[in-house]
């Protein structure tokens, strides 16, 4: 900034901006993706729905290095992920130390604790990498240890990144055409949850622990934490939940009329309808017609995603009657539960565990700036707000602020 020129104003803080979770705070630039309120999800200024077709490998490198791999940059890149995909069999034997009944989340934190010991190097853009090669075998080890289908499978040097994945699930009595309907769904649902600017819980929470110099791996940890969270990660579980209960509630040949008139009831009983809204877009998350895209694909005829389908079709015009509905369209949890079931992926506890997965990728980008390339690559200070004290804070009502710490 020039001398003497004024400071650019972003946003002005009140007294009623505290306690409000920094909802639309601004603190930092995002470098791999943006939310428009009016447009969509976009990576490195390309349309999510755009790129949903584009082998996950490609997309990784677009939010790692800001552009797409040419050709010979595509195979170096790939043959990396491969190359580094192998994990030390220490992390699979801690994982049958572990007990079943612990959420699979938990396990998915743990490895990453584990992962951290065996691979850490406090080089960030190294253990980047190699996280992002690594956690599809950890993940699929997760669930063949935790469900008892048999010990890990090693990933194949011929198969691509979302295709190891399923060869390394080796879910039981999986044939040919249903593994190739989860390969398709695995390699969409992968690329449009990689990354969602750079504000979100999960995302935040492993910059600000990043911040501190802790290591990819604690910082992941961390970011997985909070996407462990039941108003973070588990959307794509309630969401399910919700479409079965819908299904329950109408007749097996149930058509729009009977979804609408559900709906209506629902919301004369102020019942959550879940699966709509966003916090940052006004209009339909493209990643939901995405989703829908591939349903009709490889589930056409599955209750739960007929549900889905009339859901979205009907449910944005009653919910706009509610002028207190801001965002009435369908997001990205309003499908992919349904998709996951629909394609063999049959417990839902693991969802959140398949959402980080995905999400491994853009945290890692996104620390990755702010540790060695922000601020000319001296990179972010360690986060530090700002709380006033105030000694019963907001629980009698208005806070008295006697101090700041």
């Amino acid at each position: 900034m020039q001398e003497n020129a004024k400071p650019d104003v972003l946003m002005t803080l009140t007294k009623e901006s505290l306690e409000s979770g920094l909802r639309g705070v601004p603190v930092g630039y995002c470098t791999t993706s943006s939310v428009l309120a009016d447009k969509g999800l976009f990576y490195v200024g390309e349309a999510v729905e755009a790129i949903s077709d584009r082998d996950p490998e490609d997309v990784i490198h677009l939010l790692f290095h800001k552009r797409w791999p040419n050709p010979s940059e595509r195979t170096a890149f790939s043959a990396l992920l491969r190359e580094r995909s192998v994990v030390d069999h220490a992390v699979f034997a801690s994982l049958k130390a572990l007990p079943k009944a612990g959420h699979p989340m938990k396990w998915f934190m743990h490895a990453l604790n584990v992962l951290g010991m065996v691979y850490g190097c406090r080089d960030y853009q190294r253990e980047a990498l190699d996280l992002v090669a690594k956690i599809p075998a950890v993940t699929a080890a997760i669930f063949r240890i935790r469900e008892g289908w048999g010990d890990p499978i090693a990933p194949r040097a011929d198969l691509g990144y979302m295709e190891n994945f399923v060869h390394m699930l080796g879910i039981p009595g999986q044939d040919d055409a249903a593994r190739a309907r989860l390969v398709k769904l695995m390699r969409v649902f992968d690329v449009v949850h990689f990354d969602h600017g750079g504000g979100n819980l999960s995302t935040f929470v492993g910059k600000a622990v990043a911040s501190s110099k802790s290591d990819m791996y604690e910082s992941m940890l961390g970011a997985m934490a909070g996407l462990a969270g039941p108003l973070h990660g588990r959307a794509n579980q309630e969401c399910l939940e919700f479409i079965q209960e819908c299904v329950g509630k109408v007749s097996k040949n149930f058509t729009a009329d009977d979804v609408r008139k559900m709906i209506q009831a629902k919301l004369d009983n102020k019942e959550v309808i879940y699966g709509f809204g966003h916090a940052v877009l006004r209009v339909e998350d493209p990643r939901a017609r995405v989703l829908r895209k591939v349903g009709e694909e490889i589930c056409p005829n599955d209750v739960n995603f007929r549900m889905v389908k009339l859901l979205a079709e009907v449910g944005p015009e009653e919910l706009k009657k509610n002028p207190k509905i801001s965002d009435p369209h369908p997001n990205v949890d309003s499908a992919s539960g349904s998709l996951l079931m629909a394609a063999g992926l049959t417990n839902p506890d693991y969802y959140t565990v398949l959402f980080g997965l995905s999400r491994v990728v853009g945290i890692a980008a996104q620390i990755v700036y702010e540790r060695c390339e922000a601020r000319g690559g001296k990179g972010t200070p360690i986060i530090r707000p700002k709380y006033y004290y105030s000694p019963d804070g907001t629980a009698k009502g208005e806070a008295v602020i006697a101090g700041s710490g």
